[in-house]
């Protein structure tokens, strides 16, 4: 629900802004890395914050999941301690004999 509701103001918020840019049809240089191309503000708007939208979930995303990695490899380590505690106490145990005096 909450992710439902993140993407519903985002969403509102690009549908604001290119209703205001559709009302500006004034042309504008845009000056890029390699080149430059004249855009009308509304298109410019709208490519400029779909890019940075889709790059920042691209970088959330990727540290997601480095932690979802990270969580694997700890829960694998606590299994496998986990498991070798289990062997030495069952060892310990099993190596105990009674000692019956007569």
């Amino acid at each position: 629900m909450k992710y439902l509701l993140i993407f519903l103001v985002v969403l509102a918020i690009f549908v604001i802004s290119v209703t205001l840019g559709a009302h500006n049809d004034q042309v504008v240089t845009f000056n890029y890395l390699l080149a430059q191309g004249e855009f009308r503000i509304s298109t410019l708007l709208a490519s400029l914050f779909a890019f940075g939208f889709l790059l920042g979930w691209a970088i959330c995303g990727l540290f997601w999941l480095r932690v979802r990695v990270a969580l694997a490899n700890s829960q694998r380590k606590l299994k496998r301690l986990q498991h070798q505690l289990g062997q030495t106490e069952a060892a310990a145990t099993a190596s105990r004999t009674p000692a019956v005096k007569e």
